[in-house]
């Protein structure tokens, strides 16, 4: 995902392009790392003072909604970055809330789900320290 796709994700989906909804999805195009709705608003009100928390939860949760953002939650509070157009993992970094990719997916591995079981989606992800985080 990118900002020109959510943009107009948006947009066939009938909402309106606002300069709030374009500096949010610049804001996690131009941050690779998981971030928080709290996150989010103190980078957008710098240039946008006046613009409310709820301002940026109710569009996250619009993002979230329209599949143009994921969520995970990390240190009890819910973190999101664009949504990917490939079938990945995550490794996630608990400090900086960078994210790395996991090249193979666990479930091709297991071999021993319960019988009749008809498994419909997963997710799994590794919290740890990246490297520049570790070495600091």
């Amino acid at each position: 995902m990118n900002r020109t796709t959510a943009l107009d994700m948006l947009a066939r989906k009938g909402y309106k392009i606002t300069g709030k909804r374009e500096t949010m999805a610049h804001i996690f195009w131009k941050n690779h790392r998981l971030l928080s709705a709290r996150a989010v608003h103190n980078i957008i009100k710098v240039d946008s003072p006046g613009i409310s928390l709820d301002t940026v939860y109710r569009n996250i949760r619009l993002f979230e909604e329209l599949g143009i953002l994921e969520a995970t939650e990390l240190n009890r509070e819910k973190h999101y970055c664009f949504t990917s157009s490939d079938h990945h993992h995550p490794l996630i970094c608990i400090d900086c809330g960078t994210v790395k990719k996991i090249e193979i997916c666990p479930m091709d591995h297991m071999l021993d789900l319960p019988k009749g079981f008809l498994v419909t989606g997963h997710k799994f992800e590794v919290y740890g320290h990246c490297s520049d985080c570790h070495s600091s």
